[in-house]
């Protein structure tokens, strides 16, 4: 009988707890999620931008670093390529993602779209749909609402069926539905407010227990909460008092282009704006990206987006961590979280400490006390009175007062390392290279089109390749001046992009390139006809379609005119209108070149006369195995022009070794951020290193394929392993403290625990040297340190000490550890530089 009873009692359990666990609401404090209010920190890790290999230690290094939540977009053109079509596989497979999270005992935030904009191909809508008749995007459109509702219930369906929102017991705590809607919405006017309320009617509808959100979208109609997006947030406030302030894209970095910069975003900053919307009421944050990714294949946007997106997150584009992004909001969000019974049960008072210096003041029914002391002046330091004790400021930052007495944390003060990545060498040649030159001097004519006039790229491909030739001839008499000495004729082309290559007679008469900002632009050369009949082929190239501007789904790409020879002795030959044949793709493509599989008859080259022949259009292939080890792999194309590359029948994306131009002077973290304030790589190629999944090899045999349209010398391809090589750690005396907040009664005295520098090699690696170590007031930071006016002569054989020959160490900071105070009354910093080597087994 007892044994039953507690079968019962088991079972009652079970039930109430599922019933407890199944609930989520909000109200205008925090998402409440099982009766409990709670401040949030979430991660973008895109599943498309990764493998199903790597996506289980992504998750745990977001749950180490303090995340609760990981958000995704949902890819509609990944998941249904045609009509009715459905892709849930690989890289695709949503669910066993969604899963992995909720195995990592983490939350989920599923941004349904359709539209996602995320730099990625059409904004994430699948090509087909611009074709469905009368169709308008994202518009009070009947053709457009019918197809967004079936993908939406699809998704939504797919997740039901797998008990996968909180409701059911699953992971899913949030969804969105459209996009930063907002902007066009009021450009539209009325019919833009009825399509959003639309929008948000719908997804209520399909009844998945937990709350919608809608960001960038202020008149979100109720239940859907309005969100924010941007680098700062701060003086956001949802459109209802009822609702919550939810951040749902804090932007960690930028993305990048070919031809530009690398953006980034100092951390003092990012934690800066993360504790300004924490400290006015914020309770949601999530950053974009934690984890930015690779856009493998052809699903970079843009257009002219790299095939990097590594987003300077704090988790970098191999899977690696970022120092000291990751590290600093790691203590970020260990400080707020100390924090949170004040800040989701109270509003703050503020009150001035100066000119531009605030408190916030959190107090809790229950006695707690939490305070947020903020520096908003970008340029100066502020000493500060606050519960009658002073505090000192560093420019642009916020300290954290779990007590409203002791700073466990400051959002310029950073405490942990910086690590520096190097691309390395590996044992893995490429063998046997061979190539194959793309035939332009026949057409298929089962698979060509023939037309009057020039046709959009987008209408004739289908964006099935990157490629469409525009093929036409014309007939040069003998008699033209120019074959008798006279000045060559000019050959104008105007396109909307996004690359053309010229071919005159099969020989490349010049290249022309657009760019993110201006897709548009000119081809003008000179060009050597012959007497007869000459064949004017034109290349036209995309490089990824628009994500983002109003109806973007209207835009034009491809050569739309006019084209035109100039210098002929009947002056202009305008051929806008001339007969004009068209090929869809590359004869490779077609023949499935990239593929291990494939059995094609074509004649490749050998290796010898490569490096000598650098032709335009051709194909590349050589093999090459593993190499030893678990460090992420790249290969470096930087000895090639612009094309795309498969390894093993997979698309690793589209290189293009495009020079940046910007302006590279420096980066300061205090002041407003923009992508233009901190930019990296001027005059370097954007993109050298292109992501190798190890998932994707075999031990031996790997297939490297490469299509070149410009050159470029395959031969000097390497294959790169990323690893750790040097890391830095620069703290100064009284560097905040967590072990130090242990006062419970004002005037009570406690030990002060010494603050520390701590290094941290990567796995497998261990400090092999010292190379730079200073107690005192060192100069410089990470890779540029020298010593101050005031050094402790013992400073390298202290640190070696400690940490010669060991994977981590930590040396603690203080006067008496290096003898003796080397400057008194001087505030002093320990600053190190180690090197980082594997591990001798």
């Amino acid at each position: 009988m007892e044994v039953k009873w507690v079968l019962l009692w088991c079972v009652v359990l079970f039930i109430s707890c599922e019933l407890i666990h199944c609930h989520v609401t909000y109200d205008r404090k925090a998402i409440v999620i099982n009766g409990q209010r709670r401040l949030l920190f979430s991660g973008s890790i895109h599943y498309p931008r990764s493998t199903p290999e790597m996506w289980e230690d992504l998750i745990n290094k977001a749950k180490e670093g303090g995340l609760d939540v990981v958000e995704t977009y949902v890819f509609w053109n990944v998941h249904e390529p045609s009509p009715g079509n459905y892709n849930f596989e690989g890289r695709y497979d949503l669910v066993r993602f969604v899963k992995t999270i909720q195995k990592a005992g983490l939350y989920a935030h599923l941004r349904i779209g359709p539209y996602v904009c995320a730099e990625w191909n059409f904004g994430g809508f699948p090509v087909w749909l611009k074709y469905v008749p009368g169709i308008s995007f994202r518009a009070d459109n009947e053709p457009f609402k019918n197809a967004m509702k079936g993908y939406a219930e699809k998704i939504v369906n797919l997740m039901k069926s797998h008990n996968l929102f909180e409701s059911q017991g699953g992971p899913i705590i949030l969804s969105q539905i459209e996009n930063e809607y907002g902007p066009q919405a009021k450009v539209l006017g009325a019919p833009g407010h009825q399509y959003a309320t639309w929008a948000a009617n719908m997804a209520v509808g399909l009844d998945t227990g937990v709350p919608w959100v809608m960001c960038k979208e202020e008149d979100a109609p109720d239940p859907v909460i309005n969100t924010c997006n941007g680098f700062y947030c701060d003086n956001f406030f949802p459109n209802k008092p009822y609702k919550p302030a939810i951040w749902t894209e804090a932007w960690s970095g930028w993305f990048s282009e070919f031809g530009g910069p690398l953006h980034q975003r100092p951390v003092q900053d990012l934690a800066f704006a993360v504790a300004q919307f924490i400290q006015r009421g914020g309770s949601f944050v999530n950053y974009y990206m934690y984890h930015g990714g690779t856009n493998f294949g052809r699903s970079a946007g843009g257009p002219f987006i790299t095939t990097s997106y590594d987003y300077d997150a704090p988790i970098d584009e191999y899977g690696l961590i970022r120092q000291p992004k990751y590290g600093h909001l790691k203590e970020l969000h260990r400080a707020v979280k100390t924090c949170e019974k004040s800040i989701v049960s109270a509003d703050p008072a503020i009150t001035s400490l100066g000119n531009l210096q605030q408190a916030y003041v959190y107090s809790s029914e229950t006695g707690g006390c939490a305070a947020f002391l903020s520096n908003n002046d970008a340029n100066s330091a502020a000493r500060v009175m606050f519960n009658n004790m002073h505090y000192n400021l560093p420019p642009w930052s916020i300290s954290i007062l779990p007590d409203c007495r002791n700073v466990v944390f400051n959002t310029a003060k950073v405490g942990v390392q910086t690590s520096k990545m190097e691309m390395l060498p590996t044992n893995s040649e490429m063998l046997s290279w061979e190539s194959y030159n793309e035939d332009i001097s026949a057409l298929d004519d089962s698979s060509s089109i023939r037309s009057f006039g020039l046709l959009e790229q987008i209408n004739v491909t289908r964006d099935t390749s990157d490629y469409l030739w525009y093929i036409t001839s014309v007939d040069i008499g003998s008699t033209e001046s120019f074959l008798h000495g006279g000045e060559l004729p000019t050959l104008i082309v105007e396109t909307t992009g996004h690359a053309m290559h010229v071919f005159i007679n099969g020989q490349l008469s010049g290249s022309a390139f657009g760019t993110r900002k201006n897709r548009r632009f000119v081809f003008k050369g000179k060009v050597n006809l012959r007497a007869g009949t000459n064949r004017i082929a034109l290349l036209s190239v995309a490089v990824g379609l628009p994500n983002i501007g109003g109806h973007f789904e209207t835009w034009s790409t491809g050569v739309l005119g006019p084209v035109a020879i100039h210098g002929l002795d009947q002056g202009k030959w305008d051929l806008s209108w001339a007969k004009w044949t068209y090929q869809v793709g590359l004869k490779g493509e077609a023949m499935n070149l990239v593929s291990p599989n494939s059995i094609s008859a074509v004649d490749w080259m050998l290796g010898s006369l490569i490096a000598q022949k650098q032709q335009p259009l051709t194909w590349h292939k050589a093999y090459f195995n593993t190499p030893n080890g678990d460090e992420p792999l790249a290969l470096d194309l930087s000895s090639m022009g612009k094309g795309q590359v498969w390894i093993n029948g997979q698309s690793i994306g589209r290189y293009w070794t495009a020079y940046a131009t910007g302006d590279c002077n420096g980066c300061h973290y205090s002041g407003t951020f923009r992508p233009p304030k901190c930019q990296l790589g001027c005059g370097e190629p954007t993109q050298k290193w292109y992501h190798v999944p190890r998932s994707w090899l075999k031990p031996n045999q790997n297939l490297l394929v490469l299509f070149e349209e410009l050159g470029g010398d395959p031969t000097r391809i390497s294959l790169v392993k990323r690893s750790v090589t040097n890391v830095c750690s620069n703290v100064a005396e009284y560097h905040p403290n967590f072990k130090n907040w242990q006062i419970e009664n004002y005037g009570r005295t406690e030990e002060f625990h010494l603050p520390k520098v701590r290094i941290h090699c990567a796995p497998g690696q261990s400090i092999s040297s010292i190379k730079f170590a200073s107690f005192g007031t060192p100069l410089g930071t990470c890779g540029s340190f020298k010593q101050g006016t005031c050094h402790a002569p013992n400073s390298y054989a202290v640190v070696e000490k400690k940490c010669l020959g060991r994977q981590t160490c930590a040396v603690p900071i203080s006067n008496s550890n290096f003898g003796e105070d080397p400057c008194p009354n001087v505030l002093k910093r320990l600053s190190v530089e180690a090197h980082c080597t594997p591990t001798q087994n």
